[in-house]
């Protein structure tokens, strides 16, 4: 089979996505088509029909802008990429696999239902209290054990790049083993990353909404390499995207209001949460590492998705919730404070937790940043002579001034909605 030869997956919102035969060989492995068994929004089709999408599109289209972002990033500033990071054209056209492969395979590790079912991965037993997170710990143990033989015994590879397993995991987790290659981690995982440009654009797309949109051409047409005097280089964009960048920002806030944490979809949200608990086997899923040179964890863990647990509920598993779900007889949100509660807010929600009591039958809060400015503060390189950098929050009043989400929503069971409603009005108005 010729190694150089191309095919093409038709996507809805890229157009034509293309894979070589190598990319397509680790494609058609059973641990990366499980992504085609999990949603990429959970239950949100519940609130709006169209989004059905699957993690297995996103990966492609993941893939796709990163590597749309890095050829920009090589035209754009080679020299820096010469002087700074020591890259030749082989170094380069190495690392574009590389950059390509992490993009493709950063979600393999996700489990059934998305975020919604994360807060049932184990503690890692280090003291920390630290969860095992689906893409620094699965997916990055996915690559090295399901999908090492893929990846490194394929003669294109071995002739040509000699890309290890652990290569791509590392540069996924950020570690030192990824080497100088670690520079190019944030265009997998960073502020302004191909994960975060290809979602929005896509939730926004297949949910039927505008509010995730930005201007995906201008921030390629923008993204740089900068250089500091006392650090490595970073990824940023020229002064003529800044606008751009704020867009992003912009958009992701709004995806998160509007329809992530959408009072509705949020209550299914716990509502899986509790039927996998139920489900698995202590109410919790399988590390991803188990005794050395063992993968029955994770391949315990790789059972699990969506089709898996939509097949449990239809049995009639995951008690009242897993019941719920099926009959779309969610819990209703009675009372939420604002996106950004005051003090006085904050005495009103404990006054309102207290007066429902029996009644308040779940509790969620976002806790949710936008922008981070500090060190992770996107880099803007001015145009003129100068090329002087100025981080986005000194460009943007947005950026600089917007706020971490910490909306908090109370729940109560349907047939307990409207009493509850009229304990919380009498909070509000300031009854007794």
């Amino acid at each position: 089979m010729r190694q150089d030869r191309k095919y093409e997956f038709r996507c809805p919102l890229h157009g034509f996505i293309q894979v070589d035969t190598w990319e397509r060989e680790i494609i058609a492995q059973p641990a990366f088509q499980r992504l085609r068994r999990i949603r990429q929004l959970a239950w949100t089709d519940y609130l709006y029909p169209g989004a059905m999408h699957t993690r297995f599109e996103h990966s492609l289209g993941v893939m796709h802008v990163a590597t749309r972002l890095y050829d920009a990033i090589c035209e754009r500033s080679k020299d820096i990429l010469q002087s700074e990071l020591a890259y030749n054209e082989v170094g380069l056209d190495r690392d574009r696999r590389l950059v390509r492969l992490a993009a493709l395979l950063h979600d393999v590790g996700h489990g059934p239902f998305s975020h919604a079912s994360e807060e049932l991965f184990p503690e890692i037993p280090d003291g920390s209290g630290n969860k095992y997170e689906h893409d620094i710990h699965y997916s990055a143990e996915v690559i090295r054990q399901e999908l090492k033989d893929a990846i490194e015994n394929n003669p294109f590879n071995q002739a040509n790049y000699r890309i290890s397993a652990n290569e791509i995991a590392a540069l996924i987790e950020g570690s030192a083993e990824a080497g100088s290659s670690v520079f190019w981690r944030e265009l997998i995982s960073g502020q302004m990353d191909a994960d975060r440009m290809d979602y929005l654009l896509r939730d926004s797309l297949h949910a039927g909404v505008q509010y995730g949109r930005f201007d995906l051409e201008r921030m390629i047409n923008t993204i740089v390499a900068v250089p500091y005097e006392d650090r490595a280089p970073r990824l940023g964009v020229t002064e003529g995207g800044w606008h751009a960048a704020e867009s992003l920002i912009l958009a992701r806030y709004f995806m998160f209001t509007q329809v992530y944490f959408h009072r509705t979809r949020v209550a299914y949200d716990h509502h899986i949460f509790k039927a996998l608990q139920e489900m698995l086997p202590k109410g919790k899923f399988p590390p991803p590492y188990g005794k050395t040179g063992s993968k029955r964890n994770l391949q315990q863990y790789l059972k699990w998705d969506d089709w898996r647990v939509l097949g449990l509920i239809a049995d009639g598993k995951g008690g009242e919730h897993g019941a719920r779900i099926a009959t779309r007889n969610h819990y209703r949100e009675v009372y939420h404070t604002p996106e950004v509660p005051l003090v006085e807010d904050i005495e009103k929600l404990e006054s309102a937790k207290a007066a429902l009591g029996g009644l308040l039958a779940a509790e969620q809060s976002a806790g949710k940043s936008w922008y981070k400015t500090g060190e992770s503060d996107i880099p803007i390189q001015s145009e003129r002579a100068s090329r002087s950098i100025v981080p986005l929050s000194q460009y943007s009043s947005i950026a600089a001034s917007i706020k971490a989400n910490r909306q908090t929503l109370l729940y109560a069971k349907p047939e307990d909605a409207d009493e509850a409603r009229q304990i919380v009005d009498k909070i509000e108005g300031g009854g007794e």
